[in-house]
């Protein structure tokens, strides 16, 4: 009889785990879509401040082709290393799961490396936030993901830290989604400034 009385219990918590989550990565889906419209704005801002150069340098002038082709293969080849890690965390492969969010963490890591020295050499040069509508614009867009891939590898780094403690359970799998998925977003996002802010600077 108290085992007939417990079962429904045991239910209700099994359903209450999952409406739980499904709110969580519901939560995170509005998430994503107020940064996508964050980024909608910053790349409506620069296609308008592009070419106010107000005197200064202009994107020909000042962006180096190997440094952001080397962002680019870092943070494309992060955005394998992460679905790598995806489908280890399918087939239950812990430890191989840890191993691909680190190395994703590592190139992360290198992208905003790149990143930092890129501003720094245009700071240097005098091309500031300041300079110009064009730079304000470029410094804000680019800026923001970095900032946002920075936050990414944190993110990133908390849910490798649950996952090597707990194991794979229904929680560090929709961590591990979860930032997977927010990780493949910001490649994305840059792939759109690759091709809107460099390419097109500097031809």
């Amino acid at each position: 009889m108290e085992h007939t009385l417990s079962h429904p219990k045991h239910h209700d918590h099994e359903e209450h785990g999952h409406d739980e989550s499904s709110l969580k990565i519901f939560g995170f889906w509005i998430f994503l879509i107020t940064d996508l419209i964050l980024f909608s704005v910053l790349f409506a801002t620069y296609a308008i401040l592009k070419n106010r150069y107000n005197g200064g340098p202009t994107g020909q002038e000042l962006f180096e082709v190997p440094i952001f082709v080397a962002e680019t293969f870092l943070l494309l080849t992060s955005s394998f290393t992460s679905g790598l890690a995806t489908l280890a965390l399918k087939k239950g492969y812990k430890q191989n799961v840890v191993g691909w969010l680190i190395i994703t963490m590592i190139l992360g890591l290198g992208f905003i490396g790149l990143e930092v020295r890129e501003f720094i050499t245009l700071v240097n040069e005098g091309a500031t936030i300041s300079t110009s509508a064009f730079l304000s614009a470029f410094f804000v867009l680019v800026g923001t993901h970095g900032l946002h891939v920075s936050a990414g590898i944190i993110w990133m780094a908390s849910a490798t830290i649950q996952l090597a403690r707990h194991g794979i359970n229904e929680v560090t799998e929709r961590k591990v989604f979860i930032v997977g998925l927010y990780w493949h977003f910001l490649d994305v996002v840059w792939i759109f400034i690759f091709t809107v802010v460099y390419l097109m600077g500097v031809m």
